[in-house]
């Protein structure tokens, strides 16, 4: 007999009159200058909306953004412009660095530290990305392959993140994509890069959306999500999806507070695999979330293996929002749902 799934689920009544302050800047005309820079695709796909009993399911496809497999440069370059610059384009950037001895630093579960190495080498400066225990090779040689130096911890994430931001000496420059006290400016731009995402979507569906899902980790694209969909003129309804072993913003909105929760199971969403929420996006998150689901790998698995029949190469992050709305007939969803897919299965 199957055992039941213990799995961490929350709602937060109080989201759908919440309304965020406003998006205080915009990283969308510096990504526009990056080289290569396209708006990744939205992609409308029927089978899925008769699969959900949604009036229509979109998938915001982040398999390949500047050639990399996931959405992570998004915020990791405008965190870069600001600390570095800032600059009105990368052009302006890479000019402003040029012949300075910079180390740019961070830990990383995968998609963050490739995307901080690509930025590095692109900016002629030199990185340095440590990872937590249990990382498949692959995805650290992916970020060596940038030309990054990479160092092994051994740790659970939360630990690379401070053993990553103990390193640093002078000429490094700490990147990294969760906050703690004392720790917060570098966060904040990276939230508001990843706003170029939700700004595309605007383009590319400018009817009204009933639901966006997001994969969360440490809860920086959920953060930029609720900012965006919460705007007063907008009421879309926000779904954060994380795996049952690192469900530490679920946890988190059922207790009301921030909750860490340990993460030494393994899971296949390397990426999600976080176990503190950042204490910049929790205010947000606490306030403007409307629930928190997790899943398994194997309800993620199969989420994947649909994802790329339809042609949509999905990593198990990515799918995992989709999961999010298969394994609960409780979540009911409205005419119109947007998946956002973080990455490609190549990551």
């Amino acid at each position: 007999m199957t055992k039941p799934v213990q799995r961490p689920w929350a709602t937060n009544p109080g989201a759908g009159s919440w309304i965020a302050p406003g998006v205080r800047e915009s990283a969308v005309e510096f990504h526009r200058s990056m080289p290569g820079y396209a708006a990744t695709p939205l992609i409308e796909v029927p089978a899925l909306a008769d699969l959900l009993g949604a009036g229509s399911v979109w998938v915001k496809d982040e398999s390949n953004r500047f050639g990399l497999p996931a959405f992570k440069v998004l915020g990791a370059s405008w965190a870069v412009n600001r600390s570095l610059g800032p600059a009105r384009t990368f052009a302006e950037l890479a000019s402003l660095v040029e012949g300075r001895r910079l180390t740019l630093v961070t830990a990383t579960d995968g998609n963050h530290g490739r995307a901080l190495a690509y930025l590095a080498r692109a900016l002629g400066l030199r990185s340095r990305v440590y990872v937590p225990a249990g990382l498949p090779e692959d995805p650290v040689q992916a970020i060596r392959d940038e030309g990054a130096s990479v160092v092994d911890t051994g740790l659970p994430y939360d630990d690379a993140v401070q053993a990553a931001a103990a390193s640093v000496r002078d000429g490094d420059v700490l990147i990294q994509d969760t906050a703690w006290p004392g720790y917060e400016e570098v966060p904040r731009w990276i939230v508001a890069g990843y706003s170029t995402l939700f700004a595309e979507i605007d383009v590319q569906h400018p009817a009204a959306i009933g639901l966006v899902v997001v994969p969360t980790g440490v809860g920086s694209l959920l953060q930029s999500a609720i900012e965006h969909y919460k705007a007063p003129d907008r009421r879309t309804s926000v779904l954060a999806v994380e795996p049952v072993t690192a469900a530490c913003v679920t946890n988190s909105l059922a207790a009301g507070r921030p909750v860490t929760v340990d993460t030494s199971a393994p899971t296949i969403m390397a990426g999600l695999n976080c176990g503190t929420v950042s204490s910049t996006a929790w205010p947000t998150i606490h306030r403007g979330l409307d629930a928190a689901i997790a899943v398994t790998d194997d309800e993620t698995r199969a989420a994947q293996a649909l994802l790329h029949t339809h042609n949509i190469p999905a990593g198990p992050c990515g799918a995992a929002a989709l999961a999010a709305l298969q394994v609960d007939s409780s979540l009911e969803p409205p005419p119109s749902v947007v998946l956002i897919n973080t990455e490609s299965n190549a990551s």
